[in-house]
C-alpha cells in the first residue's frame, strides 16, 4: 500500500500533472493513487524525487491503516 493520494492531496498536486512528469497515462497513474496497482520501485522513487519527498514517505508502514 502507499500513500501518494495522501502526498498529492498535502502539496496540492494533480493526478494529471503527475502522470504528466512520469511520462504515464493518467490511468497507470490514477491505479497507483488508488491502491488498485503498485508502482515499481524505480517508479516509486521517481515519483519521490517528483514529488520532492522521501521514498519512504510514500509508504505506509502499518497495512492496517
Amino acid at each position: 500500500m502507499n500513500r501518494i493520494k495522501e502526498v498529492l492531496e498535502e502539496k496540492g498536486i494533480k493526478q494529471t500533472w503527475l502522470a504528466e512528469k512520469l511520462g504515464k497515462s493518467y490511468n497507470m497513474v490514477n491505479g497507483y493513487v488508488q491502491n488498485r496497482q503498485q508502482p515499481r520501485l524505480e517508479v516509486l522513487y521517481e515519483i519521490a524525487k517528483i514529488l520532492d519527498v522521501n521514498p519512504k514517505d510514500l509508504l505506509k508502514e502499518d497495512l492496517n491503516d
